[in-house]
Protein backbone atom coordinates (compact mmCIF):
# COMPACT_ATOMS: atom_id res chain seq x y z
CA UNK A 1 0.00 0.00 0.00
CA UNK A 2 1.19 3.50 -0.88
CA UNK A 3 -0.20 6.51 0.96
CA UNK A 4 -0.15 9.86 -0.87
CA UNK A 5 -0.74 13.26 0.68
CA UNK A 6 -0.99 16.42 -1.40
CA UNK A 7 -0.39 19.95 -0.17
CA UNK A 8 0.17 23.44 -1.53
CA UNK A 9 -3.17 24.26 -3.06
CA UNK A 10 -4.92 27.57 -2.51
CA UNK A 11 -6.36 30.70 -4.05
CA UNK A 12 -4.23 32.69 -6.48
CA UNK A 13 -4.85 35.41 -9.02
CA UNK A 14 -4.51 34.75 -12.73
CA UNK A 15 -0.88 34.92 -13.75
CA UNK A 16 0.30 33.77 -10.34
CA UNK A 17 2.12 30.63 -9.26
CA UNK A 18 1.65 27.74 -6.88
CA UNK A 19 3.72 24.68 -6.07
CA UNK A 20 1.95 21.48 -5.18
CA UNK A 21 3.67 18.70 -3.26
CA UNK A 22 2.77 15.06 -2.94
CA UNK A 23 4.47 13.04 -0.22
CA UNK A 24 4.44 9.27 -0.51
CA UNK A 25 4.74 6.79 2.34
CA UNK A 26 4.27 3.08 2.84
CA UNK A 27 5.49 0.66 0.16
CA UNK A 28 7.27 3.33 -1.88
CA UNK A 29 9.26 0.61 -3.63
CA UNK A 30 6.02 0.02 -5.53
CA UNK A 31 6.21 3.46 -7.13
CA UNK A 32 7.30 3.35 -10.77
CA UNK A 33 5.64 6.48 -12.08
CA UNK A 34 3.74 9.33 -10.47
CA UNK A 35 1.25 11.65 -12.01
CA UNK A 36 -0.83 14.71 -11.34
CA UNK A 37 -4.45 14.85 -12.41
CA UNK A 38 -7.16 17.42 -11.90
CA UNK A 39 -10.92 17.50 -11.80
CA UNK A 40 -13.08 20.58 -12.20
CA UNK A 41 -16.74 20.61 -11.15
CA UNK A 42 -18.90 18.76 -13.65
CA UNK A 43 -15.90 17.48 -15.60
CA UNK A 44 -14.01 14.24 -15.79
CA UNK A 45 -10.66 13.79 -14.14
CA UNK A 46 -7.93 14.75 -16.60
CA UNK A 47 -4.21 14.15 -16.91
CA UNK A 48 -1.91 17.05 -16.09
CA UNK A 49 1.65 15.71 -15.83
CA UNK A 50 3.60 12.58 -14.96
CA UNK A 51 7.15 11.57 -14.17
CA UNK A 52 9.02 8.30 -14.12
CA UNK A 53 10.52 7.42 -10.76
CA UNK A 54 13.69 5.98 -12.30
CA UNK A 55 14.74 8.43 -14.96
CA UNK A 56 14.03 11.89 -16.30
CA UNK A 57 11.03 10.98 -18.44
CA UNK A 58 8.12 13.37 -18.08
CA UNK A 59 4.87 14.07 -19.87
CA UNK A 60 2.48 17.00 -19.86
CA UNK A 61 -0.99 17.78 -21.06
CA UNK A 62 -0.97 20.23 -23.95
CA UNK A 63 -2.95 22.70 -21.86
CA UNK A 64 -0.14 23.06 -19.29
CA UNK A 65 3.01 22.65 -21.39
CA UNK A 66 5.39 25.52 -20.86
CA UNK A 67 3.60 26.61 -17.68
CA UNK A 68 3.76 23.59 -15.34
CA UNK A 69 6.81 21.58 -14.34
CA UNK A 70 6.78 18.22 -12.60
CA UNK A 71 9.77 17.11 -10.57
CA UNK A 72 10.61 14.60 -7.89
CA UNK A 73 12.86 14.12 -4.89
CA UNK A 74 13.40 10.39 -4.50
CA UNK A 75 15.13 10.80 -1.15
CA UNK A 76 12.01 12.49 0.22
CA UNK A 77 9.57 10.30 -1.76
CA UNK A 78 7.97 13.51 -2.92
CA UNK A 79 6.77 14.75 -6.28
CA UNK A 80 6.14 18.41 -7.03
CA UNK A 81 4.09 20.35 -9.54
CA UNK A 82 5.28 23.89 -10.11
CA UNK A 83 2.45 25.85 -11.71
CA UNK A 84 3.22 29.21 -13.28
CA UNK A 85 1.12 31.63 -15.32
CA UNK A 86 -2.01 30.18 -13.83
CA UNK A 87 -5.31 30.71 -15.62
CA UNK A 88 -8.89 30.57 -14.31
CA UNK A 89 -9.39 27.38 -16.32
CA UNK A 90 -6.72 25.70 -14.17
CA UNK A 91 -9.17 25.82 -11.26
CA UNK A 92 -9.78 22.27 -10.06
CA UNK A 93 -9.04 19.75 -7.38
CA UNK A 94 -5.56 18.41 -8.07
CA UNK A 95 -4.72 14.80 -7.26
CA UNK A 96 -1.46 12.93 -7.29
CA UNK A 97 -1.35 9.27 -8.13
CA UNK A 98 1.22 6.52 -8.31
CA UNK A 99 1.53 3.57 -10.62
CA UNK A 100 3.33 0.30 -9.95
CA UNK A 101 4.85 -2.27 -12.20
CA UNK A 102 5.88 -0.16 -15.19
CA UNK A 103 8.19 2.74 -15.88
CA UNK A 104 6.08 3.72 -18.87
CA UNK A 105 4.25 7.00 -18.41
CA UNK A 106 0.55 6.70 -19.13
CA UNK A 107 -2.13 9.36 -19.23
CA UNK A 108 -5.11 7.19 -18.36
CA UNK A 109 -6.09 7.70 -14.70
CA UNK A 110 -7.48 4.16 -14.51
CA UNK A 111 -3.93 2.86 -14.92
CA UNK A 112 -2.84 4.38 -11.61
CA UNK A 113 -3.05 2.39 -8.42
CA UNK A 114 -2.94 4.81 -5.51
CA UNK A 115 -4.41 8.28 -5.12
CA UNK A 116 -4.15 11.16 -2.71
CA UNK A 117 -7.11 12.99 -1.26
CA UNK A 118 -6.70 16.02 -3.51
CA UNK A 119 -5.93 19.69 -2.97
CA UNK A 120 -8.03 22.59 -4.25
CA UNK A 121 -6.51 25.12 -6.62
CA UNK A 122 -8.60 28.19 -7.38
CA UNK A 123 -7.45 30.81 -9.86
CA UNK A 124 -9.34 34.08 -9.85
CA UNK A 125 -9.60 36.30 -12.90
Amino acid sequence: QVHLVESGGGLVQAGGSLRLSCAASGRTSNIYTMGWFRQAPGKEREFVAAISWSNTNTAYADSVKGRFTISRDNAKNTVYLQMNSLKPEDTAVYYCASRRGSWTIVLDPTMYDYWGQGTQVTVSS
